[in-house]
């Protein structure tokens, strides 16, 4: 958070709101806040909530399951700074959570919060939410899937890449469970899901991007610190799921299993994180309406926030 501190603005990180600028008038207002992993997302959303009297909602598919927090690199009560935080810890880590059960709650919270702050890294959540994705209504079909989970997911991610090529540059290509869904998908509709024309909550979306300089270096120092806490969290979990939950989880197991000595661990994580954090670019490079600010620049980005939302 030191990062975003404004050394002629001390007081901004007290409870001064300037709620009015946000008035949703005839169409309510949503910030969101975007950018790759470890790149300071969190800080600044709550001195934005603090400063305008928002609340903030999490838009990340990890973040939903209880219990998984310093491997997802979840915001601590501590920092939340009194800050009214949503979809965090909602759903039980040994079951699957969708981007429909996301969307389903996220509208819930949208339309009871009078000034939103939308904040995460999963571009697929933040886009169907906006109503930039209709989601596909394709029903499990086990005869595939039984097929489809047979083969590695290397097979399973070549596969994907060949027929849709737009969704394997963002999709995790070592989560079965995922890769799976999508072939599915792709074998029913045989394209990507159809842009919606609209989003069904009416509302004004406003797009703000963090992106920081020296991001591998940020990612690295921070994958240390939280070493301890990951291995903690990933003794809770079977091998199978830590492997759906991929990253973190995925490496810690293997580590755990005695499969990867500590130095391969650390350093195949911290390569994953690096990819993951290039899909993220990818998938948020395709959305023209975010404004992007380095991770220091918190006076430009008030700025901003504060006349983009003023507009209609």
């Amino acid at each position: 958070m030191a990062e975003l501190v404004d050394a002629h603005d001390s007081k901004s990180c007290g409870v001064i709101h300037e709620s009015s600028i946000l008035s949703p008038g005839t169409m309510k207002k949503v910030l969101v806040i975007v950018g790759p992993t470890a790149s300071g997302k969190s800080d600044l959303a709550v001195r934005l909530a603090k400063k305008f009297g928002g609340e903030i909602i999490s838009a990340d598919s990890r973040q939903v399951y209880k219990g998984l927090n310093i491997g997802t690199g979840k915001i601590m009560k501590k920092e939340m700074g009194s800050v009214p935080h949503h979809l965090l810890d909602v759903a039980n880590p040994r079951r699957q959570f969708s981007v429909s059960d996301y969307k389903k709650l996220a509208e819930k919270k949208l339309a009871k919060i009078d000034y939103p702050i939308v904040v995460g890294g999963t571009g697929f959540y933040i886009d169907t939410l906006a109503g930039k994705f209709t989601l596909p209504e394709v029903p499990p079909n086990k005869a595939l899937r039984k097929r489809l989970e047979k083969l590695s997911a290397e097979k399973l991610f070549a596969m994907l890449k060949k027929k849709d090529a737009k969704r394997a540059e963002t999709i995790d290509r070592h989560n079965k469970v995922r890769l799976v869904r999508a072939l599915e998908i792709v074998n029913a509709l045989g394209k990507v899901p159809p842009q919606a024309t609209s989003s069904k909550l009416q509302a004004k979306f406003v797009y703000i991007g963090l992106k920081p300089k020296n991001l591998d270096k940020r990612i690295y120092q921070r994958l240390l610190k939280r070493i301890p806490g990951i291995l903690r969290e990933t003794k809770k979990l079977s091998p199978k799921r830590a492997y759906e939950l991929g990253l973190e989880y995925r490496f810690a197991s293997l580590y755990l299993q005695k499969k990867l000595s500590k130095e391969e661990f650390i350093e195949k994580l911290y390569t994953a994180i690096r990819q993951y954090a290039r899909r993220q670019m990818t998938w948020f490079k395709r959305n023209k309406s975010i404004k992007w600010f380095r991770s220091d620049e918190f006076r430009k980005v008030e700025k901003y926030a504060k006349v983009a939302l003023k507009g209609d």
